[in-house]
């Protein structure tokens, strides 16, 4: 498990005493006002902190940054455990789409799902798959925002399984209690997105002490949840409100259960033929057919 990586206003502030003048005022302004600093244009800063737009670019890549873009990118992925909810909502006003908010957020997921398909790793992928294929039992952890995708990624495991756990909690307690019994040969998927929860950290480590594979799924590398796994599974959810786009995450959770299915493609197919029947039997699902009166 890899060291967590220094967040980017402690590392603004950390170099900030060997700074030029003009990267001392741009820091400045960044450390006082990074909630509004992490919208705004390299000129809007320049203009600002009194200096040049090309020289807000130059503190950005001497900050080790690709250029400013990068640098935005980070501070906006910051600000995601930094601020509150109600913090979150003003600074999401500042995205300038309100005339077009539907078309902003479906860009920005197009967005989300092309960046996950080019970063996340295959050899990742396919040892999550291994894991999971072999292990004596799953468990599931999401909480709060993440619940739904562990109970999503829940269902369809059982119609591959029969050893897969939901591990539905308030408190932390009651999460030690449903995982006591986790030792190793064991996987325990954890799935958590800023702000972390505290909870789904705490038993991830846990599992791991009890000799447990740990697999997480999260936004990026070098946070508390990946740096508790022994492999990650990494989508973004960037901010578009007060809430964060699971649909990067969920595409991920959908390629997850298609693989496995391939892979369990004989037991699948018996359970799913079981299934059927006893849907048609008890008229679980509306089949379309007319009825009188």
């Amino acid at each position: 498990m890899s060291q967590e990586r220094p967040g980017l206003i402690r590392q603004i502030t950390d170099e900030l005493p060997k700074m030029s003048k003009g990267q001392k005022a741009i820091a400045g302004y960044i450390l006082a006002n990074y909630e509004q600093a992490a919208y705004m244009t390299a000129a809007r800063i320049g203009e600002e902190a009194k200096v040049s737009e090309s020289t807000v670019v130059r503190f950005a890549m001497e900050l080790g940054f690709e250029g400013y873009p990068h640098f935005q990118r980070v501070l906006q992925e910051e600000l995601k455990v930094r601020l509150t909810s109600v913090q979150r909502i003003k600074a999401s006003m500042r995205l300038n789409a309100r005339d077009d908010i539907l078309g902003a957020v479906l860009h920005a997921d197009i967005d989300k799902l092309r960046r996950t398909h080019e970063s996340l790793k295959r050899a990742d992928f396919n040892q999550a798959v291994d894991l999971i294929l072999n292990a004596d039992r799953i468990y599931i952890l999401g909480v709060r925002s993440a619940a739904p995708l562990a109970s999503f990624l829940s269902f369809y495991f059982n119609l591959i399984f029969d050893n897969v756990r939901l591990v539905n909690t308030t408190s932390v307690s009651e999460m030690f209690e449903q995982i006591l019994p986790v030792r190793g040969g064991d996987v325990v998927i954890g799935i958590s997105f800023p702000r972390y929860s505290q909870r789904t950290i705490k038993a991830m480590r846990y599992s791991h002490d009890m000799g447990a594979s740990v697999v997480a799924i999260t936004d990026k590398a070098g946070t508390p949840i990946s740096n508790a796994a022994d492999v990650s599974l990494l989508a973004p959810s960037d901010m578009a409100s007060f809430v964060d786009s699971l649909v990067a995450p969920l595409s991920v959770i959908n390629a997850l259960i298609a693989a496995i299915g391939y892979r369990r493609e004989d037991a699948v197919t018996r359970s799913l033929e079981k299934l059927e029947r006893i849907w048609d039997e008890y008229n679980v699902y509306d089949k379309g057919e007319q009825t009188d009166g």
